[in-house]
């Protein structure tokens, strides 16, 4: 083959710590590339992974042949390559899930199982075919694949009872099942997401009607048009474009999500903190090499502002940008606004959209046609060529852990793919993480501060409310305080608008009998279920598991069930019972399940369709409503009592955001805080703002603790289906770790504090290191006695730089 590689080792997205050898067929030699795609047979399936590496190295066990070459030129570059192999390596993950979680095309392919009837399932279906009478399911189904081999889907719509069939058949070895993968056509896309232009040619043909009017219209109403508002006006207007595009005469594409949200807001004159930070920034920008700031500003400070300044930079020097934001909900919002201010060169990345969008506007990026990317956490991977400044808003949340493997964090992974691009990246938060902020103390971050509100705003006047004083003086437990109360009564007379935050979903938190004490418990998880009252439910956070409200306690069968604990459900049903006059909206994850309830909510009460704002987190972060003067925190006090070194820390975070919601336009705002411990020093600093007291103070019961920023930290857990089991092993994995090297702490093993998730047992382990180095050697090694060991594959669960302990 003169040099052609003949072999390739190819990354799968399998737990597996290896490579996999695959010969490849004549057909593909010589065209297979490091980073591009390979379909290759894996077991009874099929899978896709990534080549790594094409070699002419003969493998000592036989292999087998790829199926497929996806693509002719790499999805992932060199730089790329190199970054999930870091990724992969610091966060002790498989390296093919690493880069499954980086190429978001799954969706280009429509995965189906296909039956073939076996050489036996064959003889009797001409046995039955001598019988010309009408047989079973069975008898039909062997019939129809006598004649070619059909999919699950196909025989389902036949036959609703077909799965159970052919599982049966399969048994009987009578029919065999094989995973394919087949190309999705992108013209089947919903209207509501394609565009549609006229190309200018002729037809040649004969149209039907539709197509002509369709062809009409375009040719005198020239442009780009939404597909979905063509169709009130011409009849199968849809059906017909989708032809005419087959034809060749018009061109569909999917729309660009970030114009759905497009606000455009005209570039405010910089004060003098703004302009010095950004001036620091420009030139860190058009030096070319990389550069890592801290940008701590109050909230309302215009951060904002600042971010876009510098994209404009970038963009000027010929480079791209990418702004990484936390919540999933928040992206529309900040992307219409980029949009308003870059045009169509924004290109927005995040998982609520559908798979088809998402491998859309990869390809945008990939293919140089959007400067600026605006994404989530896994947006962190965008193949945006030239990379000049990643921005990172809000880094301190914690969304940016990925709660699954790979267990990576997007803003350290931000950092390091920076400085591998030659990057500026700026981390923005009025609230840093004690490690970023420690950062700047060590050297390693430039610091860069907008103290004051922009256009000299005050900050709100914050307020604590201690209920335990407030149960005193009414002898009565209340959701919300007399104050509370008045102060949003006071505002709607005034026509200002209020945010109510209580940081907990649902209606009660729990159910408990009064007679035998037995509260409702998840089958699958050790938490009690969560009532929601709109849908008459009980309902597991964690697994989704649900079940009907009983009428008996399932244990002694008393009618007596009393439901504890308020949640964001309850606070808004209690709102509208003492103000009957006000429209009031809430927004958590039960009335946000889709990716434009939360814009139209939000669009919503920015217009003033709504008075009140009830919520939980997702009201905190982000939002620049102006009529907005009143805040109230119903409990600010709730993550405080939470197993978790950290919980100080989120619950400063939090009220501190929701905090800077209020008082963003003409008229001061004001900040109530309901808390039955106002002494605890993170809600007290929280009120007073004061981030460098609360930093002081945190950091010394972190230096006392050894706890991050002061070790290198990994959540080791051990999980099995049955509790002997999973103790067995973490027991294994505590004599295998002692004793410990003198730079390293081990804490446990111990029962996890939520011992039984989603059926499963959970023990876990602490593992403290002075040293990254050391930290990181003793679970490479910990990975490999697993192996040895031969315990299932997904046993072992490694946490790197864990933000929940949980």
């Amino acid at each position: 083959m003169g040099g052609v590689p003949r072999y390739c080792d190819v990354s799968l997205p399998v737990p597996l710590d290896q490579l996999f050898t695959y010969e490849l067929p004549e057909t593909i030699r010589g065209r297979v590339k490091p980073g591009a795609r390979l379909m290759v047979p894996f077991g009874p399936r099929r899978l896709t992974g990534m080549v790594v590496e094409c070699h002419d190295k003969e493998p000592a066990v036989a292999t087998r042949q790829a199926l497929r070459l996806l693509d002719e030129e790499p999805v992932l570059n060199d730089e790329l390559l190199r970054l999930g192999r870091w990724v992969a390596s610091y966060y002790c993950a498989p390296l093919g899930e690493v880069y499954r979680t980086m190429t978001p095309l799954t969706a280009e392919f429509r995965k189906q199982k296909v039956y073939t009837l076996t050489g036996e399932g064959r003889d009797a279906a001409r046995r039955l075919l001598i019988d010309a009478a009408t047989g079973s399911g069975a008898v039909e189904i062997l019939r129809m694949l006598e004649q070619r081999p059909l999919s699950t889907a196909y025989l389902t719509r036949k036959f609703p009872s077909a799965p159970d069939i052919l599982r049966s058949l399969e048994k009987k070895k009578l029919v065999e099942k094989e995973e394919t993968e087949a190309e999705r056509d992108p013209l089947r896309a919903a209207a509501s997401r394609l565009q549609i232009e006229f190309t200018g040619r002729s037809a040649g043909i004969k149209l039907p009607r539709a197509e002509r009017e369709l062809i009409s219209f375009l040719e005198l109403h020239p442009g780009s048009h939404h597909l979905a508002d063509l169709e009130p006006l011409i009849k199968h207007g849809s059906k017909a474009a989708r032809s005419l595009a087959r034809k060749g005469l018009v061109r569909l594409e999917l729309r660009n999500p970030a114009q759905l949200s497009s606000d455009f807001r005209p570039p405010h004159t910089l004060n003098e903190h703004q302009r010095e930070a950004f001036l620091k920034l420009r030139e860190a920008i058009e030096s070319g090499k990389f550069h890592p700031f801290l940008l701590q500003g109050v909230t309302g400070s215009g951060k904002t502002e600042v971010y876009l300044r510098s994209i404009e930079t970038a963009l000027a020097a010929g480079r791209s940008a990418l702004l990484l934001v936390p919540e999933i909900a928040l992206t529309p919002a900040v992307a219409g606004q980029f949009f308003g201010r870059f045009g169509d060169q924004v290109a927005i990345l995040h998982s609520a959209f559908s798979g088809a969008e998402r491998a859309e506007q990869w390809r945008r990026i990939r293919g140089g046609r959007a400067g600026v990317v605006v994404g989530t956490r896994s947006g962190v991977f965008a193949p945006v060529p030239n990379l000049g400044l990643i921005v990172v808003d809000e880094e301190h949340d914690q969304s940016y852990k990925q709660e699954e493997t790979p267990r990576y964090n997007g803003r350290d992974v931000a950092v390091v793919r920076a400085q591998t691009a030659g990057a500026t990246v700026v981390l923005g938060s009025a609230t840093p993480s004690l490690e970023s902020r420690y950062n700047v103390e060590r050297g390693k971050y430039t610091l860069l501060s907008l103290p004051q509100r922009i256009e000299a705003r005050p900050l709100p006047e914050v307020e604590l409310i201690d209920m335990r004083q407030e149960f005193l003086e009414t002898r009565k437990q209340s959701t919300f305080s007399r104050k509370l109360l008045e102060s949003i009564e006071e505002r709607l007379k005034a026509g200002e608008q209020t945010m109510v935050l209580l940081n907990r979903r649902g209606f009660s938190s729990f159910v408990t009998c009064r007679s035998c004490g037995e509260r409702i418990q998840c089958v699958n998880c050790a938490v009690t279920l969560t009532y929601h009252k709109r849908d008459q439910r009980l309902l597991c956070h964690y697994c989704n598991y649900a079940q009907r409200v009983p009428k008996l306690c399932p244990k002694c069968e008393s009618e007596h069930l009393y439901f504890m604990g308020t949640g964001s459900e309850k606070v808004e049903e209690e709102l509208h019972r003492h103000l009957p006059q006000a429209r009031i909206a809430r927004m958590d994850r039960d009335t946000v399940s889709g990716k434009r309830h939360f814009e139209t909510i939000l669009q919503g009460f920015r217009e003033g369709s709504y008075d009140i704002l009830v919520g939980t987190q997702m009201i905190a972060k982000g939002h620049d409503i102006p009529n907005v003067t009143l805040v109230g925190v119903v409990s600010g006090d709730t993550g405080l009592g939470l197993p978790d070194f950290r919980a100080a820390e989120r619950t400063f975070q939090l009220l501190t955001q929701v905090a800077g919601r209020a008082g963003r336009g003409d008229i001061p705002g004001r900040v109530l805080i309901q808390t039955i411990n106002p002494d605890h020093y993170a809600v007290r600093m929280a009120a007073a703002q004061d981030f460098q007291a609360f930093y002081e103070k945190e950091l010394q019961f972190r230096r006392m603790m050894r706890y991050p920023p002061f070790a290198a930290l990994a959540n080791v857990m051990l999980r099995s289906k049955t509790q002997e089991e999973a103790m067995r092993m973490a027991a294994e994995v505590g004599r295998f770790l002692n004793p410990p090297l003198e730079t390293l702490k081990i804490m446990g093993p111990a029962e996890a504090p939520v011992p039984r998730l989603r059926a499963e047992f959970r023990y876990q382990l602490l593992l403290k290191a002075a040293n990254r180095k050391v930290l990181s050697a003793t679970l490479h090694t910990l990975r490999r006695f697993a192996v040895e060991q031969n315990w299932p594959k997904t046993a072992l669960v490694i946490d790197v730089d864990p933000l929940s302990l949980l």
